[in-house]
Formats: C-alpha cells, sequence, structure tokens
C-alpha cells in the first residue's frame, strides 16, 4: 500500500525539489497553522496526519507512508476525525495530542446531543449532486451552510452531465444559490474531471467530497485517484425512477490525488439537519440580509409588516419567493434545533420548544 499511495504524489509530472518546499509535510497539508502549535518540547514527536478513523483504531500517514498509530487505553477514536494533525512518540508511535483544527466539517444526527465529526482541515468542500431527479436546491443551501460554518470553500459539483439534455439548466440554478460559487458539471468517469478541478486539488491541498448516496461521489474519488491506486472505493447504482442511491461508502478516508493534492471521501447523508449556522444562514442569503435593515421596523419578519424591503424586492421580482420560504424555514430550524444551555450553572442542554 505504501508505494502505490506515495506515487500518486508528485514525481513525474512535478519536480518538486527540496527548495520549493519548507518542508516535506507540506505535501500532506502541513501549514505554518500546524507547525506554530509544537512547542520546543516537543520537537522530537512526528507529526502524522489521520487518515482514516474506525471504531476501534485510528490509521495515520506521515512523509514515509502509511505508519502505525498506538493510543492511550482512554483515547475515544470519535474525538478524531479524517485530516486531522497529530504529534506522535517516534520510538512507540504512540498518539500524544492532537493539533488544532485549521477547518471542521462537523454535523448534528437525528436526536443527538453532540456534534458528529466529518472531516477536519479540509480546504475546499465539493458539494456532489448530478443532474436528475437528486438535484434539489434546498439540499444543496443546507451543504453551503454547512461548508461557510466550518470555514471552508464550497464548490458544487455536478454528475452525470453527459447523461443530461439540460445540463446547463442545473448549472444555472446552482450557480444562483450564492455569489462567486463556483459550479463544476462534469462526467465523473471521464479523465477530464482531474482538469476540471485541479484548481482545488493543488500540492497539500485537501478537498473533501459530500452529497446524497448514489450521485457518483465514490466514482469521482476513483477518478480522481488515478488507476493504480489501491484505495478503490465501492461504486454503486441509482434507482431509475427516483434517482436514489445505496450507501456504498461506509467510512471516511483518505486518499492522495496525483500532483500532490488530498481527497476524503464520506457516505451519503439522508438527511443533513442544520443546527448552530447562524452565521452560514445570512452569508448564504446574503441578499436578505444586507435587505433587512432596510425595512421599516427592526425586528421585521418579513412576513407581512408594512414597510418590509424583503417583500418589496420579492414584489418587484429582485428576490424569488421559494429563496424567501426556504431562508425562513432553515431560520426556523435553526433555531429549534441548536440546544441552548440554561440551569443555575449554565450546565444543563435543552432545545428550544416549537410554537
Amino acid at each position: 500500500m505504501k508505494n502505490s499511495l506515495w506515487q500518486a504524489l508528485p514525481n513525474a509530472d512535478q519536480d518538486l525539489t527540496s527548495s520549493q518546499l519548507s518542508s516535506p509535510l507540506e505535501l500532506l497539508g502541513w501549514s505554518e497553522f500546524f507547525a506554530d502549535q509544537v512547542q520546543a518540547s516537543e520537537a522530537d514527536l512526528i507529526p502524522r496526519r489521520i487518515a482514516s478513523v474506525h471504531r476501534a483504531r485510528i490509521e495515520a500517514i506521515d512523509v514515509t507512508g502509511p505508519v502505525g498509530l498506538e493510543f492511550p487505553s482512554n483515547t475515544n477514536t470519535g474525538d478524531y476525525a479524517v485530516g486531522d494533525w497529530v504529534l506522535a512518540d517516534s520510538l512507540t508511535d504512540m498518539l500524544i495530542r492532537r493539533l488544532d483544527r485549521k477547518s471542521v466539517l462537523q454535523r448534528r444526527p437525528e436526536g443527538g446531543r453532540g456534534l458528529q465529526l466529518v472531516a477536519a482541515n479540509v480546504d475546499t468542500l465539493l458539494i456532489v449532486t448530478s443532474c436528475n431527479a437528486d438535484f434539489n436546491l434546498a439540499r444543496l443551501e443546507r451543504y453551503l451552510i454547512m461548508a461557510t460554518q466550518a470555514g471552508i470553500n464550497p464548490v458544487i459539483v455536478l454528475t452525470k452531465a453527459d447523461t443530461a439534455d439540460d445540463a446547463d439548466i442545473f448549472q444555472a440554478q446552482a450557480e444562483a444559490l450564492q455569489r462567486d460559487l463556483p459550479v463544476i458539471a462534469l462526467n465523473g468517469r471521464s479523465a477530464d474531471a482531474v482538469s476540471l478541478l485541479r484548481p482545488w486539488c493543488g500540492i497539500g491541498q485537501t478537498v473533501a467530497l459530500v452529497g446524497s448516496s448514489g450521485v457518483g461521489k465514490s466514482t469521482l474519488v476513483n477518478t480522481m485517484t488515478g488507476p493504480e491506486s489501491d484505495t478503490k472505493q465501492k461504486t454503486g447504482t441509482i434507482r431509475e425512477y427516483d434517482a436514489q442511491g445505496r450507501h456504498t461508502t461506509t467510512a471516511r478516508s483518505l486518499h492522495a490525488v496525483p500532483g500532490g493534492g488530498w481527497v476524503v471521501d464520506t457516505p451519503g447523508i439522508r438527511t443533513l439537519y442544520v443546527s448552530d449556522v447562524a452565521d452560514g444562514i445570512d452569508t448564504l442569503f446574503a441578499e436578505i440580509t444586507e435587505l433587512a435593515p432596510l425595512c421599516r421596523f427592526r425586528d421585521c419578519t418579513h412576513a407581512h409588516e408594512p414597510g418590509c424591503a424583503v417583500q418589496a424586492a420579492v414584489a418587484s421580482g429582485a428576490l424569488v419567493a421559494d429563496r424567501l420560504e426556504r431562508w425562513r424555514n432553515l431560520l426556523a430550524e435553526n433555531r429549534d434545533r441548536t440546544p441552548v444551555v440554561s440551569g443555575p450553572r449554565g450546565n444543563k442542554i435543552v432545545r428550544k420548544k416549537k410554537y
């Protein structure tokens, strides 16, 4: 596994010399952000990056390739995410501590109080959907909010574009969701997909793929990692009548991309709830956020008040009514699902009630 993994890194295509990299770790996504966290007393420890997380074990990589990683008996693997940087003892492979994250992608599962880690230290989130019945503007908005809240640049990737007669329509609808949002339409099995995504897959850059099951995430990962990769992801088919797919990826994992980048594949998410993402909602719906201060009333709900600048924009056609309704629904869901701290010591978590 080691040799095939590392032959995906820059070599024949990009002859990197030691003068071009301040550290070989940069090939893995290392930067000053992480280097500044290493204390003088930790100079003998080895930085390693988490490549996969399982219930009872954690796998890692360093500049030599895949390496072992031991952890203390009281360690909870759920506290670590694919893409995390950790410091390990060079003699025992013992995990000493995790470095602070530059970005973290997480979600709150249905009925769960805690947040589920998806990936860490990701530079770009590839939000994958297909040019068929799976395409859903409301779901894409949720992923965009997720990316913004995590501090990750989003890119929408439209797969199966080669099978759609109206791929341009799908692309135009996606581009309208957020200002300056990159939207790429492609065939996930074609080599052209690699060149289309190359701007976000440079040396040391990490992308993560998210989306529903059956939209072609695993197929795209296999195309991006190349034919010689021995970490191929299983792929599945979709039901023709509703474009729904089956889960083929069951765990999150980090894969090398020819040219020096890294890609994290994730299991399909059936339902994505919003919680603790007020800033992400404001950013996604910037046109509403910017109009709100122009309303006559400071506490305007943008529903029926006179002098509402948002409703005026809907009436003039500058703002689509469906988008305003989705904004309103997301605000309500975020309010109802975000835990609030209460109690005399502020240590009791309750959920806000729906009225």
